[in-house]
């Protein structure tokens, strides 16, 4: 497991987008370097993200920078269940 970096200007760790998978609901969710998940939807206009939907756009995301909001509150990979 890589540990957490921070992201340039932000100062946020930060992991590398590593995968990808549906959950139960059939929502996508990241798979990060530092073991950490994150669900990204597409639900405008709250979220828009329609990339999310592409498994191409996706695909070019993967290796990609990813701010980690589970590293910036120190909450451990661990002690998660997706």
């Amino acid at each position: 497991m890589a540990p957490a970096r921070p992201n340039g200007s932000h100062g946020r760790p930060s992991g590398r987008i590593i995968g990808w998978h549906l959950d139960r609901e059939g929502h996508w969710v990241v798979q990060l370097s530092c073991g950490h998940t994150q669900h990204l939807r597409h639900q405008p206009p709250w979220q828009s993200r329609p990339w999310v939907l592409d498994p191409q756009a996706r695909q070019r995301r993967i290796g990609q920078s990813f701010a980690c909001g589970w590293c910036a509150q120190g909450v451990d990979s661990a002690t998660l269940a997706d």
